[in-house]
């Protein structure tokens, strides 16, 4: 039977070796074991889950010759609230059920995801939630997630801290069809904010025309591919030259968020300005539609400009410009390649679909024109009418 006293370092360091197991006052569950040569800190408690006491455990600290009480006493409470959160400190993976690093590599290979979305998903699994990796995920409480919760809040702000517990409450949820004993979904304990939309203000079209008119060749009509398409930026630079079918019409976007080949169909204006493109930059051998000799991919990365706006503001004036221009939602939203409720638009052909959007591109293509005071001149040139009638050709 162990006996209870009042632990101090003297009265620790003189208990009689051999003499078994004592207790503390202070600190709940806080052992010294005396073995007939050494004395150890221990803590002893019950695991309870779902109301029930599942085991009692015991949890080997370190011998009392190389640590303080003072660390003793710190390192039996954090164990303690661990075991009456239900976590067996001395479980094994597969003794407490799938674990975090399982479940993650089950979540990704059972998904097709952009690169993109993968490599954040590993960011937050390897980098802030690195000390779960291991744990069995029916293990980890909501005061767990709460207190990691509040702490990547306090340390890498509200952003990163909702971005990982949405991949934990991803991780859990799938885990739960694999689990049974996981009943809830302890990322349910704390409130995620939505992202907040960003504000995206009007645009004086004629300045940005003129605006547009003073970069280099490349990048003025990849800026306005942006603006005549609502195109995300790594769609519109991973465009290659055989992409681009102008007897068809269309643009084969190869880089789409939806991981499927999207038809992009190309007003005439577009057609003008593409055609011109793939004339002028032939002699250049380069595979891309946007090419660059300054990346290592061979084509534009981050093709900002001051004053202009960028990829994703683009898209959300594309679809502002679509509104009024009269094109309706369902075809605007198709024009961007978002999905549609209901299973019809999966037997649709890709292609006729996209001759059948091209009336709708026209219409904001039009609309553009009109607001930006653009005109098409003979062979092709393309002017911004000013109030001087300067001349800002697109070298067609």
């Amino acid at each position: 039977m162990s006996r209870v006293i009042n632990f101090t370092q003297s009265r620790v360091d003189s208990l009689p070796l051999g003499s078994g197991t004592w207790r503390d006052e202070q600190v709940k569950g806080l052992l010294v074991r005396c073995h007939a040569t050494t004395r150890t800190y221990s803590v002893q408690g019950d695991v309870w889950r779902k109301g029930r006491r599942i085991k009692t455990v015991k949890v080997k600290i370190d011998r009392c010759d190389r640590i303080g009480i003072r660390d003793a006493r710190r390192r039996a409470r954090e164990l303690m609230s661990a075991i009456q959160s239900g976590v067996d400190p001395n479980a094994r993976p597969d003794e407490s059920g799938i674990t975090l690093k399982a479940m993650f590599e089950r979540y990704l290979a059972d998904r097709t995801l952009a690169a993109s979305t993968t490599e954040n998903y590993k960011l937050h699994v390897d980098k802030y939630l690195a000390r779960w990796r291991n744990r069995a995920l029916v293990d980890i409480s909501r005061v767990e997630v709460r207190d990691l919760y509040d702490d990547l809040r306090r340390r890498s702000g509200q952003t990163t801290a909702s971005g990982v517990m949405r991949t934990l409450r991803a991780i859990i949820n799938d885990a739960r069809r694999y689990d049974e004993t996981i009943a809830s979904n302890p990322v349910d304990a704390i409130r995620i904010p939505m992202p907040r939309p960003r504000d995206v203000q009007p645009i004086d079209l004629r300045a940005w025309w003129q605006r547009v008119n003073e970069l280099p060749p490349i990048r003025r009509d990849y800026h306005v591919t942006l603006m005549f398409t609502g195109l995300r930026r790594r769609s519109a630079t991973n465009i290659k030259r055989s992409d681009v079918h102008l007897d068809r019409g269309i643009v084969r976007v190869r880089h789409m968020k939806s991981q499927k080949p999207f038809l992009l169909p190309l007003s005439d204006f577009l057609i003008s300005m593409l055609e011109a493109r793939l004339r002028d930059d032939e002699a250049v051998g380069s595979d891309w539609l946007w090419h660059s000799p300054n990346s290592k991919s061979g084509h534009l990365e981050e093709p900002r400009a001051e004053g202009l706006p960028s990829a994703h503001e683009y898209r959300h004036l594309w679809r502002t410009n679509a509104i009024a221009a009269g094109v309706p939602y369902a075809e605007s939203a198709l024009l961007l390649d978002h999905r549609l409720p209901g299973a019809s638009g999966g037997y649709v052909h890709a292609e006729h679909l996209a001759q059948q959007l091209r009336q709708f591109q026209q219409k904001v293509t039009d609309y553009l024109i009109a607001e930006a005071r653009i005109e098409m001149q003979p062979r092709l040139a393309i002017t911004h009418q000013s109030e001087d009638q300067l001349a800002l050709p697109l070298s067609f």
